[in-house]
C-alpha cells in the first residue's frame, strides 16, 4: 500500500528539486506535496491540512530561504522579493517559551499515600494532614484502566514498588490485591550494580539548613583570591584508573602544597587509606585517556539517563549527565541531582557543571567530589541561552577571563578526578576566542577541552561598531601622536584580536560557532585544527554537524583526539555503531519503533511505572521525537549520507510507519506515543522544546 502510494505521490509536481539546497536529496518515487502527505496518514484531516499549506510553495517545511546578494538585482527586484516576504509566513525560531508547562502530576489528582504502598505498611506520618488518600477502595474506583498486560519493573526486578498505583498492576496484584513478588528475580537483581548518584535525604537537609562545611573550597578560594596564582604543569604520563570511591568524611588542609591530616580527630567509615590523609598533587590525578574515543554530549532534556543507554547499546563510549546548575545542587533540588544519576552500564561517565561564580562553582565541585562517583567533570562555558548568559555563566564566561580563571582553578583544586571544558569558539560572530584560550586552560590544569564549531557568513552589528571604532582611534592616533601599540589599552580584547585589514571589507570568513549562531551555520573544522595545534599536548576534542561516519572520518583528520556527537545522536543514536563498523545501516521503521520501545522500557525503570512515571516518560520520548523525524532512511537518499543541515521534504515512506515516523506535526508524535504507552490522558497537550522542531 505505501509503495503504491509512494508512487502516486512521486514526481516532478512535489515542488521539491532534488538538488535544493538545504533539502535532503529524496529520490524522486518517494517524494510527495504536504497535502498528499497527511492525506495518506489521516484522511479525515485532509481540509485542514490543506488550509495550512502556504501558497506557492507546498513542499514547506523546506531549504531557508537565500537571500541575494546586494547589487545582483535591480531595484524592482528587491521590492519583488520584500513584498514575497511580507505575505510568506516566516520560519519559528527559538524556544516556545509561552508552551503550557503540565506537569506529570497534574494527571494524578486523586493520589494513594506513600505509606499505603509500604510492605508492611505503616502509619501515615501526618495524619489527618495528609494531602493523599488512604481509601483503597475509593482509589481504585477513579484510578484509569491498565495500559498493558506486563509490567516493566515487575519483569526486571520482580517486584514493583509502585504496587497498586502501577499503570500495569494487573500484571503483580493478586486476587486479593497483594502486590505479587519473584523471589528469584530479586535475588538475581540484589547483585547487581544498581544506578549511582542519587541524593541522599540527611544530605538534602544539611544543603537546605546549609549546614554542609566546605573546607576544601574555602581554603582553594582563599588562595586564588591572595597573591598570584600559581601555574599548574599537567602531567601527560599518569594514565586513567577506576575512579576511587572518595571519602565523605576526610577534611584536609594543605601547607606549602603538601597535605597533612587535621589536628582534631575526624570519624571514618572503613579503614583509613593513603587516599584518605594524603592530598593529590595536580601532578599526581589521575589522567582521562579517552583519546579516539566516541563521546556523546550532554544534551539538556534530551540528554537524559534512558536515551543515554540508548546511545550506550550502540556504542557510545563516553557519556556525560545533562548540564547542571550549581547553585540548584547546593540548595539540595532533588530534580538537579537526578540529572547526576550513572546507570551501571555508563564505564566512563562524567557531569556537567554550570555556574558563573568562582565560589558556588568551588563548593559544588567540593561536594560531588565527596558525594558521587565520576570519572570526570566539565564545565559548561558554551551554553548561549539568555536564562544562563545574561547571569554570567555559559559562554559568557569567555568575556569574563578573571572569573574563568578562579572557577577552573578553584574546581580542579577541590577535585580528586580530571577536569574538562566544553566551550564555544567565541560569543560574537567572526570573534573567535577559543584559540587564545585553550594555552591558558591547559597551563590552569585543564584535562580535555571540547570546542563546537560553525560556520559564518555574515558580520554582526557588534564587529561593525568595532571596526569604526578602531578606525576613529587611528585617527585620533595619528593627530595626538599616540604609538599605535598603544591602542590595546582603549580597545576591548575581542574587538583588537580580529581586526585584520582583510577584515574591513564585508566578504564571509569562516569562523568558529558563536553565541549569536547558535545552530545556524555549518562546522568548520579547520578552525578546529588550528585550535588542536594550539591546545597541544591536551587533548582536544571537535564538535559538530557528525551525522555519518563520513564526518566522523573527517573530523579526525584535523588533528583532534577524538570526537564528540550531539545532534546527531538525536537524529540517529545507531550513528555511533555506523561509525564503528564503517557503514551506513539503513535501519527499517520496525527497529526503529523497537528502540523507542526500549526507551519507553528504560523510562518507565528510571521515573517510574505510575501515572506520574508514565507521563514524565511520554514527556521525554515526544520531546525526542521531534528530532528523529528529521532522520531520512538511507534506502530512500539519492546520495547517502544525509547531512545535518539538510532538511527532509514532505515524503512517503516504504510503509505507513516509516511515513508516520516522518511527520513534523506534534500530534504524529503523540500517535506514536500511543503505540507505546497507551492513550494520553484528557486535555494532553504537546510542544516541542523549540518552535523550528515542529509544524503544524
Amino acid at each position: 500500500m505505501a509503495e503504491t502510494a509512494a508512487e502516486s505521490g512521486g514526481g516532478g509536481d512535489s515542488g521539491v528539486g532534488a538538488c535544493e539546497r538545504g533539502v535532503a536529496p529524496i529520490k524522486a518515487q518517494y517524494r510527495t506535496t504536504k497535502e498528499r502527505f497527511h492525506e495518506y496518514l489521516d484522511g479525515d484531516k485532509q481540509e485542514g491540512a490543506c488550509q495550512e499549506v502556504p501558497t506557492g510553495d507546498p513542499a514547506e517545511p523546506g531549504a531557508k530561504r537565500i537571500r541575494l546578494e546586494d547589487g545582483q538585482e535591480n531595484g524592482k527586484t528587491e521590492v519583488a522579493i520584500e513584498s514575497r516576504e511580507r505575505q510568506m509566513p516566516k520560519r519559528a525560531r527559538g524556544q516556545n517559551k509561552s508552551r503550557p508547562h503540565v506537569k506529570p502530576a497534574h494527571y494524578d489528582k486523586e493520589r494513594l499515600c506513600p505509606s499505603l504502598l509500604q510492605e508492611p505498611a505503616t502509619p501515615c506520618a501526618f495524619g489527618d494532614r495528609c494531602r493523599f488518600l488512604h481509601d483503597v477502595g475509593r482509589y481504585l474506583e477513579t484510578k484509569p484502566a491498565d495500559l498493558g498486560p506486563r509490567c516493566v519493573l515487575f519483569d526486571t526486578f520482580g517486584r514493583c514498588p509502585f504496587s497498586m498505583t502501577c499503570r500495569f498492576a494487573g500484571a503483580h496484584l493478586g486476587p486479593e490485591g497483594q502486590n505479587l513478588v519473584q523471589e528469584e528475580v530479586v535475588a538475581r537483581c540484589a547483585q547487581l550494580p544498581s544506578v549511582r548518584n542519587g541524593l541522599d535525604r540527611a544530605l538534602q537537609q544539611q544543603l537546605r539548613k546549609r549546614q554542609v562545611c566546605f573546607e576544601r573550597a574555602e581554603q582553594a578560594l582563599n588562595r586564588l583570591t591572595q597573591g598570584p596564582m600559581p601555574t599548574v604543569v599537567p602531567e601527560t604520563t599518569v594514565a586513567m584508573v577506576t575512579p576511587k570511591q572518595n571519602s565523605c568524611h576526610a577534611q584536609l588542609d594543605t601547607v606549602g602544597g603538601a597535605g597533612t591530616p587535621q589536628s582534631s580527630p575526624v570519624p571514618t567509615c572503613g579503614p583509613l587509606t593513603d587516599e584518605d590523609v594524603i592530598r593529590l598533587r595536580p601532578c599526581e590525578k589521575k589522567r582521562l585517556d579517552i583519546s579516539g574515543k566516541l563521546y556523546l554530549a550532554p544534551l539538556t532534556t534530551c540528554g537524559n539517563l534512558p536515551f543515554r543507554r540508548i546511545c550506550k547499546r550502540f556504542g557510545a563510549d563516553v557519556t556525560c549527565g545533562e548540564m547542571a546548575v550549581c547553585t540548584n545542587l547546593l540548595q539540595g533540588q532533588m530534580s538537579e541531582w537526578a540529572l547526576l544519576k550513572r546507570h551501571p552500564c555508563e564505564d566512563i561517565f562524567g557531569v556537567q557543571l554550570e555556574g558563573a561564580f568562582p565560589d558556588t562553582m568551588t563548593k559544588c565541585a567540593e561536594l560531588l567530589n565527596r558525594t558521587i562517583d565520576v570519572d570526570f567533570v566539565d564545565i559548561n562555558v558554551g551554553c548561549p541561552i539568555d536564562l544562563v548568559y545574561k547571569k554570567g555563566g555559559g559562554c559568557a564566561l569567555m568575556n569574563r577571563s578573571a572569573k574563568f580563571q578562579q572557577i577552573v582553578r578553584g574546581v580542579n583544586e577541590v577535585l580528586d578526578v580530571p577536569l574538562t571544558v566544553k566551550m564555544r569558539t567565541g560569543v560574537q560572530e567572526r570573534v573567535s576566542l577559543a584559540h587564545r584560550l585553550l594555552p591558558e586552560l591547559r597551563d590552569w590544569g585543564v584535562a580535555l577541552v571540547t570546542v563546537g564549531v560553525g560556520q559564518c557568513g555574515h558580520t554582526s552589528g557588534f564587529l561593525w561598531l568595532s571596526r569604526f571604532l578602531v578606525l576613529s582611534l587611528c585617527l585620533v592616533s595619528c593627530c595626538l601622536s599616540v604609538p599605535p601599540p598603544a591602542l590595546h589599552l582603549l580597545i576591548p580584547s575581542t574587538c583588537y584580536l580580529h581586526l585584520q585589514p582583510s577584515l574591513l571589507l564585508p566578504h564571509p570568513q569562516l569562523h568558529g560557532r558563536s553565541r549569536e549562531q547558535r545552530y545556524t551555520r555549518l562546522a568548520d573544522w579547520p578552525y578546529i585544527e588550528q585550535c588542536a595545534k594550539v591546545a597541544s599536548p591536551m587533548p582536544l576534542f571537535g564538535n559538530g554537524d557528525i551525522l555519518s561516519f563520513e564526518d566522523a572520518n573527517c573530523a579526525m583528520q584535523t588533528g583532534v583526539a577524538g570526537i564528540m556527537v550531539a545532534r546527531g545522536a538525536l537524529l540517529k543514536p545507531w550513528l555511533f555503531t555506523e561509525i564503528k563498523e564503517q557503514r551506513h545501516w539503513d535501519i527499517s521503521s520496525s527497529e526503529r519503533l523497537d528502540i523507542l520501545r526500549d526507551f519507553t522500557h528504560y523510562g518507565l525503570e528510571h521515573w517510574g511505572s505510575d501515572t506520574q512515571g508514565v507521563e514524565r516518560t511520554r514527556r521525554f520520548l515526544l520531546e525526542w521525537l521531534s528530532f528523529l523525524c528529521r532522520y531520512v532512511p538511507v534506502g530512500l537518499l539519492e546520495r547517502p549520507p544525509q547531512r545535518i543541515n539538510e532538511r527532509p521534504p514532505y515524503y512517503l515512506g516504504r510503509d505507513y510507519l516509516e511515513t508516520l515516523m516522518a511527520s513534523q506535526q506534534a500530534a504524529d508524535w503523540i500517535r506514536i506515543s500511543e503505540m507505546l504507552l497507551g492513550p494520553v490522558p484528557p486535555g494532553f497537550v504537546f510542544l516541542p522544546k523549540h518552535k523550528a522542531n515542529a509544524y503544524k
